[in-house]
């Protein structure tokens, strides 16, 4: 028996040796377990390695990326000022994570676009800042500033290209785009593309809309249908969804309404003549096929709105809500830069309202109250509330800093906010929000294009400036469409005094990635598992499991950490 206990103490022993040597203490109390290679200094060079070859991404595993070479434009030395650097304060901390962009769909284009995007704006900066006492120079700046309305009145027919209403800013959510018009011509087909920037070496610009309207059918039915796509160079054409659907039973929810209107394609029971029941019936039984609804009618007068919602995009006819189309991966509203009308048309107006446009600093009266308290480098903050945020949401922000931002405790800089922003494939949309950078001093810059795939870098990059950046005691994550109760939120983590390991907030344990390649949400198991590798190594040094974090996670429960 003693031999027995003799043997245990001395296998005990040698397992607390081992765990000695393996376990390294974090700077907050925790031991996180380590690979045996690691280096602290540069916490990504030995993940490569560990990914399993098998779950490579098939359209990049073929590619050699680095930093070096399609990143180097946007970690070059600039010549910026200080102010201007405050909106890059995390930009280099997540240089290492290029390097493994390539897990990502669209992570390779999503960096190469903002190379050219970043290089772009900085000589536009560059040039304001030579030509800042040019009158001239100062009135063209002005003259780009993204307008709130655009319209066409009293337009001429369609000639064989078509028209063409440029967005100079894109859409955002509650963008509206309203067509008056009459079917004409032989066919009276036509069509609605919401068309994107092509992207250098490709002929054509992506479409993330199509709306192809037939009066008098197509291959597949002779009745009336509405069919609406999308397209890019790299995947062509996507599955088309048609409206009336042959397949009603899969009628989808978009924003809570129909993909297709139950009533497009069925019979139109109005009756218009009331002389009589026996001329009602007659005309029922006279016209039931002629008298099928449909919302466009050849030689007629139809008043068409496309609006931009949350999960898609809606359209209505003379007031009805007629089809729903969800957003596709990497074809965002805010990608959209032209509205193209051809067919047989004959236009009559084009009204573009509800776009996203910057404030005009210049006449803002509380222009000092809406600017950042400046960061103390001896003061720990309560708490860091980084907010997500896409480039043209310059609204969304501005009703963020008159509202929640002018808490007490934010104005006293005891709780910090900051909204992290990705660059945008359009030059005047950044050169816009770089000004907004400077002015108001409260915008992380990200160094890729803002592409829903790479949230979870968003999400890394909050992290990284609430640890490295700014010491915060908590952490939190935000959008810009959601209203924190800053004082209801430090009262309750006074209440609660719990300082190591805390989860808090809306926790959706429900929530599962999609899985269909044609949602905007796509998330592949591949590209699961290569975040949580990266979340988990860049988590050990920036920010530790330990470490309080107050998270709203909404729908985004499976990408964070």
């Amino acid at each position: 028996m003693k031999k027995w206990y003799g043997g245990v103490l001395v296998a005990s022993l040698f397992m607390l040796l081992i765990l000695r040597y393996g376990l390294l203490k974090n700077p907050i109390g925790g031991n996180i377990l380590l690979n045996p290679s690691s280096n602290a200094s540069k916490p990504l060079e030995w993940v490569h390695p560990a990914f399993p070859p098998a779950v490579q991404n098939p359209e990049t595993s073929s590619q050699v990326f680095s930093t070096d070479t399609i990143g180097s434009s946007l970690f070059a030395p600039r010549n910026i000022s200080y102010e201007e650097q405050k909106s890059l304060q995390t930009w280099n901390l997540l240089k290492h994570l290029i390097d493994h962009a390539q897990v990502f769909a669209n992570g390779v284009e999503a960096i190469k676009e903002a190379g050219n995007a970043w290089s772009s704006l900085m000589a536009s900066a560059e040039e304001e800042r030579l030509s800042y006492t040019n009158e001239s120079s100062s009135r063209k700046v002005k003259e780009k500033q993204c307008p709130h309305f655009l319209n066409k009145m009293n337009a001429t027919e369609l000639d064989n290209s078509g028209y063409k209403l440029w967005l100079p800013c894109g859409l955002t959510q509650g963008s509206s785009i309203t067509i008056i018009s009459i079917p004409d011509g032989l066919l009276g087909n036509f069509r609605i593309d919401l068309t994107g920037e092509a992207l250098p070496g490709e002929p054509d610009p992506p479409i993330i809309l199509h709306y192809n309207v037939r009066l008098h059918g197509d291959k597949i039915t002779e009745d009336p249908v509405i069919v609406q796509n999308t397209w890019n160079a790299a995947h062509d054409w996507g599955e088309e969804e048609r409206c009336p659907s042959p397949s009603p039973e899969k009628n989808k929810k978009v924003d809570e309404l129909d993909q297709c209107n139950k009533m497009v394609g069925r019979n139109d029971t109005r009756v218009t003549s009331m002389h009589s029941d026996h001329s009602r019936r007659s005309s029922l039984q006279e016209g039931t096929k002629a008298r099928r609804y449909f919302p466009f009618k050849q030689g007629q007068l139809s008043v068409a709105t496309l609006r931009v919602g949350m999960e898609g995009i809606q359209m209505t006819v003379d007031g009805k809500h007629i089809t729903s189309f969800a957003y596709r991966e990497t074809l965002e509203p805010w990608l959209v830069s032209e509205v193209r009308i051809s067919g047989d048309l004959n236009l009559i107006s084009v009204v573009a309202s509800g776009l996203p446009t910057s404030e005009d600093s210049e006449h803002a009266v509380d222009l000092e109250v809406l600017k950042s308290a400046p960061l103390s480098p001896k003061k720990t903050l309560d708490l860091f509330i980084g907010v997500f945020s896409t480039a043209n949401n310059f609204k969304r922000r501005m009703a963020v800093r008159r509202t929640w931002m002018q808490y007490a405790a934010v104005r006293s800089g005891a709780v910090a906010v900051r909204f992290f922003v990705g660059l945008h494939k359009n030059q005047i949309v950044n050169e816009e929000l770089w000004n907004e950078a400077r002015t108001y001093g409260d915008i992380q810059l990200m160094p890729f294009v803002d592409y829903y795939n790479l949230i979870t870098f968003k999400t890394l990059a909050i992290c990284i400036f609430g640890t490295e950046v700014a010491s915060a005691k908590y952490v939190m994550k935000t959008d810009d469409d959601a209203f924190v109760r800053v004082d209801e939120v430090l009262a309750s983590l006074k209440r609660i005094k719990v300082r190591h390991g805390l989860l808090y907030g809306l926790i959706n344990s429900d929530s599962r990635p999609h899985r269909s390649t044609e949602s905007k949400w796509y998330i592949s198991p591949e590209v699961i598992l290569h975040s949580q590798m990266i979340t988990s190594f860049f988590q050990m040094f920036f920010c530790p499991l330990p470490l309080p974090i107050w998270n709203n996670l909404r729908d985004h429960a499976y990408s964070m950490l």
